[in-house]
């Protein structure tokens, strides 16, 4: 039987999780240098285990989609560039030969979003003069108007008189909608937004993408407006094969995020193939809940685990 994740000419696209952590990132610092009686196991550990072998270590949520077209040749494009972006490019980029960054997509302006932009230029080709083709950006008009607040540098177009060149990154800053009836194309590929809900007073965007096999990524949500679970649910526009979803606390609940019993819930409804969760604090032990997340799976039928940093998924797009 032919591999569903490979395409036609052999080669498979990828989903490289660079990010699995909440904005703080694990370990939590202040587990470290005021450790509790006894220490935070979760976080202890990264003073003994390398990240690249310890699942709860995770830098700040990051999704790299290598895409491979029809003709062979790859393209990568980033979903959010938040403040461990370039650990995250030393980790995964070196360890799965990952040359470049093509397009970029932004969920939104917070800072485990967009503090890792200035870096962006350590991936492109040198220049001192900025003579380079800048990479496409995606996002949103509200977060286009915070970003040229945070980074004018990266925004102005034009220098003024006796303003000197220095080397930052260059970008191509592109406008989306954020509505689901607004799709877009990046790098090639197509992507759907998301709107949802990130406390009742703003919204972020989530993403559904892929043909083949449809991925939906939510990483900031607290509650998902009826339009938008219609486009992703199995009882609405269709079943996605792969729910990306924000969990941050193991327990009770939180005002701006899901937390793990309302993303279960949030699971069940949309009823996806299979759903990998992102976001965590230090409150999850991966080996421990992924093994709970087993006996959930096994009483709804719907496979769900954690995610975590390296995790690499091939996929036909």
């Amino acid at each position: 039987m032919a591999n569903p994740n490979v395409t036609e000419n052999g080669q498979s696209s990828a989903l490289i999780f660079l990010g699995t952590g909440c904005s703080s990132a694990v370990p939590n610092l202040m587990c470290l240098i005021q450790p509790s009686d006894p220490p935070c196991h979760v976080c202890s550990q990264a003073l003994s285990i390398p990240p690249e072998r310890n699942p709860n270590y995770r830098c700040n949520t990051s999704l790299l989609i290598d895409y491979c077209r029809s003709d062979g040749n790859h393209s990568y494009i980033l979903i959010d560039v938040g403040k461990t972006f370039r650990e995250q490019v030393l980790r995964w980029f070196t360890a799965y030969k990952i040359p470049r960054v093509d397009s970029i997509i932004l969920t939104h302006e917070h800072a485990d979003a967009v503090l890792g932009l200035d870096d962006i230029r350590a991936v492109q080709p040198y220049s001192a003069t900025n003579d380079i083709d800048p990479t496409s950006i995606y996002l949103s008009q509200h977060a286009m108007e915070s970003i040229a607040t945070k980074f004018p540098y990266l925004v102005q177009k034009k220098y003024k008189d006796g303003q000197e060149v220095r080397r930052v990154a260059q970008l191509d800053w592109r406008i989306i909608e954020d509505q689901c009836e607004k799709p877009f194309v990046a790098s090639g590929l197509g992507f759907v937004p998301l709107p949802v809900m990130h406390g009742e007073d703003y919204v972020c965007l989530g993403f559904l993408f892929g043909d083949k096999c449809r991925v939906a990524y939510i990483s900031d949500v607290s509650r998902f407006p009826a339009s938008t679970e219609y486009v992703i649910s199995k009882s609405g526009a269709g079943q996605v094969d792969i729910l990306i979803l924000d969990t941050l606390y193991k327990d009770g609940s939180h005002n701006v995020h899901l937390c793990l019993p309302q993303s279960l819930e949030a699971v069940k409804r949309i009823c996806p193939k299979r759903a990998l969760f992102i976001g965590m604090t230090h409150g999850f032990d991966h080996h421990k809940d992924n093994e709970f997340l087993m006996e959930w799976t096994k009483r709804e039928g719907i496979p769900v685990q954690l995610a975590h940093d390296g995790l690499r998924i091939p996929i036909a797009l």
